[in-house]
């Protein structure tokens, strides 16, 4: 495996194999809730890695009501896991359902699952609270010794929370993501950028940055991509970047101008 230990490969795969003939058996048999809810706990240790009596909690109680499992270390969760019985669709309202949970609490990252389903979501405490889908997947359609599901499944492993492997997908996803790709591409640099190639082609043509934008807007990109919450979010989030890359340019010229500037010692 390419970044998996081999030790956690091997568990997932010797997992796997065990666990997708007991889903399929529950499933056929149409368990309850509360005995999906063990299998999710058998899978959270099992599978997963987690340890089932210091790291895997029931006690998830938020403003009167219960979530059905959480992980938590150091007297903080890492994430809640709501459970479905196993032979249940997962639907909108209980996505809504365990985002509520996971924003009463106060927790980044939520799971809605029905032991073969599991859906990862990431929430974004703004106003309002919102919430994405970050992963999904199902454990009776992984291959056991596919490299790229075990990587899959390594995202919500112990030992890939410690190395921050869902935050990093998270963060592949969103330099992805169509909103930020169509706010990069409306950037001053890359209109610059733009210009310079149109010149290139046209020399006597002269073209505005504010021209192509316009293009760009009204012919090229799609609407749903540049007007709405979620572009005004790619835009601040580009803009953060670009404040943080200057920040950082202007320190280092700091640190370099105040080194030559320091006299140099006689030998």
């Amino acid at each position: 495996m390419s970044r998996i230990p081999a030790r956690v490969a091997h568990r997932l795969t010797s997992a796997l194999k065990r666990f997708q003939p007991i889903l399929a058996s529950a499933r056929a048999r149409d368990v309850n809730e509360s005995d999906t809810v063990i299998l999710v706990t058998d899978l959270l240790a099992e599978l997963f890695g987690y340890d089932k009596y210091t790291e895997i909690t029931s006690e998830c109680a938020i403003r009167g009501t219960w979530c059905d499992l959480g992980i938590k270390q150091d007297g903080k969760f890492l994430l809640l896991i709501e459970v479905k019985a196993i032979g249940s669709e997962l639907k909108e309202p209980q996505t809504k359902q365990a985002v509520d949970y996971a924003a009463n609490q106060g927790v980044d990252w939520v799971v809605l699952t029905n032991a073969e389903t599991w859906r990862v979501y990431r929430l974004t405490f703004g106003k309002p609270v919102t919430s994405e889908l970050v992963l999904e997947f199902n454990i009776s359609q992984l291959q056991p010794r596919r490299e790229a599901d075990l990587e899959i499944l390594y995202h919500l492993t112990r030992e890939g929370w410690a190395k921050s492997a869902i935050d990093d997908f998270h963060m592949q996803r969103q330099a992805l993501n169509r909103y930020v790709i169509a706010a990069t591409i409306q950037s001053p640099p890359v209109l610059d950028a733009l210009r310079r190639e149109l010149r290139r082609l046209s020399p006597d043509v002269r073209v505005s940055k504010d021209e192509i934008q316009a293009v760009l807007l009204n012919e090229v990109l799609k609407r749903e991509v540049v007007e709405g919450d979620k572009a005004v979010e790619a835009a601040r989030k580009l803009q953060r970047a670009a404040t943080r890359a200057l920040r950082a340019r202007t320190s280092r010229q700091e640190t370099a101008e105040v080194a030559s500037a320091e006299p140099v010692a006689a030998e």
